[in-house]
């Protein structure tokens, strides 16, 4: 079953989205959309010949005398190496808002066209890519209302700028310091995105700097600042609490909303697997990444759990030859 709602596309360009030996073809257009993907990603699978099995979920990881046990739901698999690539948004993530029983709620993640929203008042709340984007689709949609409940202003910039993608500046700078990058990125909202400050929506002083600090990939524009601009999507403060069918807001305000759609990001969900390895931070996160491994987990490899502005895509399939590399060299003598 396909997930994610329908509007979505890649804000990556097609040419630098594609995974080790097929690239996208070139009739998905510059910014594929999830459906072009996931036909993109059972293509890949065919081509590579990768023996996919649906429908088995991996349950637990235990370490024995020289391999891994993999207890999963159709049985136990013993292998000498395991790769766990899924995804840094894995499990959606849903605060525990006081009051919130009377509400209706919905996760990004549950959400796939506004058609449910159509004459009603929505609370968008989160402000990163998804919540952006659904934001304008209700409004778009036919809501009466929307607002963006935003607790820090994020960065926002062009997907891409006269034709340039800004997936290649966030190549290009990866190794820059952050003073100069942070230059750069602020000069380019500067002179590309119009001030939204009296709308609720500042630029950050040092955007690359709260990049790092936060991990929170900018907004890439798709609409956002159109529609603050024309008042068709409220930026408001943060959600504290629910009274009644009143949203509390961080400042006090009340607003009477039907529906809330949290986009309040994801975790990875890998304490069931492997938390009792001692291979994940206090984030849930791992330790190390491809080709490392940790001390206590030979053999244990993760990819795709980086968050950098270089593209999701991209850096799996950079990862993933790191960690063929290794494998085939741990395997080849003086190789």
């Amino acid at each position: 079953m396909t997930t994610r709602y329908d509007r979505l596309h890649l804000h990556t360009v097609r040419w630098l989205s594609c995974l080790p030996g097929y690239r996208m073809p070139r009739a998905f257009g510059k910014w594929p959309s999830r459906d072009r993907v996931v036909d993109y990603l059972q293509h890949y699978a065919e081509r590579q010949a990768l023996d996919v099995r649906t429908g088995v979920e991996v349950e637990r990881l235990d370490r024995g005398d020289a391999s891994w046990i993999v207890t999963t739901s159709d049985g136990a698999l013993e292998t000498e190496r395991v790769v766990i690539a899924t995804g840094h948004s894995n499990v959606p993530f849903l605060p525990e808002w006081p009051g919130a029983g009377a509400t209706e709620i919905t996760h990004s993640s549950a959400y796939h066209n506004p058609a449910p929203y159509v004459g009603r008042r929505v609370l968008v709340v989160g402000a990163g890519n998804s919540g952006a984007e659904i934001a304008v689709d209700v409004a778009d949609g036919g809501a009466t209302d929307v607002a963006l409940s935003v607790r820090t202003a994020p960065s926002i910039v062009r997907r891409d700028t006269l034709g340039f993608p800004s997936q290649v500046l966030g190549i290009a700078t990866a190794h820059l310091p952050p003073p100069v990058v942070d230059r750069i990125s602020a000069t380019l909202r500067r002179v590309s995105i119009p001030d939204l400050a009296p709308y609720g929506l500042p630029a950050p002083a040092r955007p690359y700097s709260d990049f790092l600090r936060r991990r929170v990939i900018p907004i890439l524009d798709v609409g956002l600042v159109e529609a603050v601009r024309t008042g068709h999507v409220r930026v408001v403060g943060a959600l504290e609490r629910f009274e009644d069918t009143m949203a509390v807001l961080s400042d006090g305000t009340r607003v009477d909303v039907d529906a809330v759609i949290a986009a309040t990001g994801f975790r990875t969900g890998l304490e069931p697997l492997v938390g009792h390895l001692g291979v994940l931070d206090e984030r849930g996160e791992p330790l190390v990444q491809a080709s490392q491994e940790h001390p206590q987990a030979p053999g244990l490899h993760f990819v795709g759990y980086e968050v950098i502005l270089g593209g999701t895509l991209r850096h799996v399939g950079i990862q993933a030859k790191q960690l063929a590399r290794a494998v085939h060299s741990s395997r080849v003598p003086g190789a």
